[in-house]
Formats: C-alpha cells, sequence, structure tokens
C-alpha cells in the first residue's frame, strides 16, 4: 500500500503538491470550495468579466488516482485530522497549504465557483456605474487593480491611498517604484500617500455606495466605490496543540529548510501560512515544486532530500494588458512594460493551470 499524503488547502501551492504526488502516493486534497481560483487574474476578470469562464478550476478534474474532499479543516494537531463533516484523518505526510484571508473580490469567501463568479459580476456592474474609484492600499494588488480600471476605463477617477510614504513596500529597488509612480501617472491615476485614512468606508468593498473618507492630514476623499487592498491574515485558525503554539504572533508557521514545520517530522507547511517567503502566488508555487520533490524521496526512498533557498526579491506588477514594471531574475534593473506584459499582463498565467487539471470527471 502506498503512504497516504493529507493536503490542506487546494491553492497554488496545495494542488500542485497534490498534482506531483498523484500515483506516487495515495494523495487525499482537502478544500472547501468546488474549484481553484485563479486570483492572480481577479482584477482582470472584474473589469472583463469574460476572463471568469477561464480562472475556476475544478478539483474533480485534478487527480487522475487520488481523491478530493470538498471539506474543511476544523481542527488538526500533529497529523491528526478533522474536517467539518466528522470525518478524521490521520496520514503518514501532512501538507498544510491553507494560504490566506483576503479581501474580495481578489480572494472570494463563497465556496462554489457559480456564487463566487455571481458576486464578481456584481462587483463589476457597480464598477461600471462608478465615475470615481478610491483603491485603499499602495501595495502590488492596489496597483494591479487601479491600472486595471485606468486601461479599461480611462475616463474614471481613480484615487489610491495609503499611510505608507510610498507605494509598493518591500525588499524592492528604488527604481522600480519610480517606474511604477511613473506609468500610474500617465495613467491619470491620484496617489494619497503618507498619512492614513481616519476610518474605513462605511459601505461594503466592492458595491455600490457614497463613499468619503478623510486622511490624517485632513485631505478629503471621496468616490462611489471603493476596493480593499490590503489584509493578508494567514488561515491557520484551525491548529491546535504544538502546531498552534509554534506559530509567530502574525499567526505563520515556522518552517526550516525542507519545509517541515518546527517541531514536527512529518507535517510540512507551504504558501502563504509558513514563514519561508513572502506572500506570492509564484513562491507558493515553488515551494509546492520543491516539497513534492523531497516527498518523494521519502516515499520511494530514491534521491537525495533538497534544501530550500530563499528566493531573491521578484515581483511582476501588470498595469493592465500592455503595462506595468517588475524585478526579476536574469534582469538588471527595473523589468519594463513590454517584459511584464508578455511575462504576465496579456495571459495573467493562466495557461500555467490550465494544464494541469486535465482528469476527467468521474
Amino acid at each position: 500500500m502506498s503512504p497516504s499524503v493529507v493536503v490542506l488547502g487546494g491553492g497554488y501551492g496545495g494542488y500542485k503538491v497534490a498534482k506531483a504526488l498523484d500515483g506516487v502516493a495515495d494523495v487525499t486534497l482537502v478544500d472547501p470550495s468546488d474549484a481553484f481560483l485563479h486570483n492572480v487574474a481577479s482584477w482582470r476578470a472584474l473589469v472583463e468579466p469574460q476572463w471568469l469562464e477561464r480562472i475556476f478550476f475544478p478539483y474533480d478534474r485534478l487527480l487522475h488516482h487520488g481523491r478530493f474532499l470538498r471539506d474543511r479543516a476544523v481542527e488538526v494537531d500533529g497529523r491528526q485530522v478533522t474536517l467539518a463533516s466528522g470525518t478524521r484523518l490521520e496520514p503518514d505526510y501532512l501538507v498544510l497549504a491553507t494560504g490566506s484571508h483576503y479581501p474580495s473580490p481578489a480572494k472570494w469567501g463563497a465556496e462554489d465557483a457559480a456564487t463566487a463568479q455571481a458576486a464578481m459580476r456584481a462587483s463589476h456592474e457597480a464598477l461600471r456605474a462608478a465615475q470615481r474609484v478610491l483603491v485603499v492600499g499602495a501595495g502590488p494588488s492596489g496597483l494591479e487593480l487601479a491600472g486595471e480600471i485606468k486601461t479599461t476605463f480611462p475616463e474614471k477617477r481613480v484615487i489610491v491611498a495609503d499611510r505608507a510614504a510610498d507605494v509598493l513596500p518591500g525588499p524592492f529597488d528604488q527604481e522600480l517604484r519610480e517606474e511604477l509612480r511613473r506609468q500610474l501617472d500617465k495613467l491619470g491615476v491620484d496617489l494619497v500617500l503618507g498619512s492614513p485614512l481616519r476610518a474605513l468606508p462605511d459601505t461594503e468593498p466592492g458595491t455600490a455606495g457614497a463613499v468619503s473618507v478623510a486622511t490624517d492630514t485632513g485631505e478629503e476623499l471621496a468616490a462611489d466605490i471603493w476596493f480593499r487592498c490590503f489584509g493578508v491574515v494567514p488561515a491557520t485558525g484551525y491548529l491546535r496543540g504544538a502546531l498552534a503554539e509554534a506559530r509567530d504572533e502574525a499567526g505563520y508557521l515556522p518552517v526550516d529548510d525542507q519545509l517541515r514545520v518546527r517541531g514536527q517530522e512529518r507535517v510540512f507547511a507551504i504558501g502563504d501560512i509558513s514563514d519561508a517567503e513572502r506572500n506570492m502566488a509564484g513562491m507558493a508555487g515553488m515551494q509546492a515544486d520543491f516539497l513534492s520533490a523531497n516527498l518523494k524521496v521519502l516515499i520511494t526512498g530514491e534521491g537525495e532530500l533538497g534544501h530550500y533557498k530563499i528566493n531573491p526579491p521578484m515581483i511582476a506588477v501588470p498595469l493592465g494588458p500592455e503595462g506595468g514594471a517588475g524585478q526579476l531574475p536574469g534582469i538588471e534593473g527595473v523589468a519594463g512594460a513590454e517584459v511584464i506584459s508578455n511575462v504576465k499582463g496579456r495571459a495573467m498565467l493562466v495557461e500555467l493551470h490550465t494544464q494541469n487539471f486535465d482528469a476527467v470527471p468521474a
């Protein structure tokens, strides 16, 4: 009998581990949704709803040999897993890949693709009717959203507000920030930086309504719709016992250079819940590739275990299909609009996932 592997979470890291080990081990993938959402393209789908059909991938088309359980982990203590349905699992190897919570519509809390798509279409209609848009958060998500809106709806006024003094926090070159600001200015995006909002708008993000807020410096900001582009929270609330105690103050799980949760022998954590790297879909995918290779060694006894190496700072920030800038390996200085458009902006990396969901539903 093959060793059992349970993967909790079917996001960018989790689904890739499950796919890579399908047939090598007895794989069970657990996720509360019926489909993987390629949320990297959520902003594109918000302004162009025809993209919605391209960014949801049903989990029943992922595994040829293993099984998918549409369920949610409610208690995990070591390798003992209790699901919301009452099902209990105790695999030989457990991979925690439950990701993070983030405001919609970048990520949706809805647990089925149809509900999520309907909600995004409603947000699209509210956005179409708005003349003024407030984006709170000048990180990569907020900048991408501003770029998508101004590219598709150039007549709208778009304001990006952040308490930080500059755009794109993190370990990136200042030259990159300057290039992004230059392109945003050319698009006509207004940046309000360096002063926090006194309070968030009363209306729900992504819905139509009169928005009126002020910064601590007294600047008044008015809009017809707003979007929240900050506030990533690791989804680790289901952990119990030693696993819960291992979390840091922000809720992340510390891992070693084999992505094993510290203090555990056969429990691993990847993606947004681990402290290995920055919360980015690409990093989760790299961790999944690494962990899959190591688990194959552990399961088959063939080959040598690798040691995960932290990647240098890298990022690609599209500003619409043809704009954007980034910091990428092998490219000296700033990667400009043409590079980012070819790498990400035009196709939004959809093809990387299409090829993985090739199983025939039972």
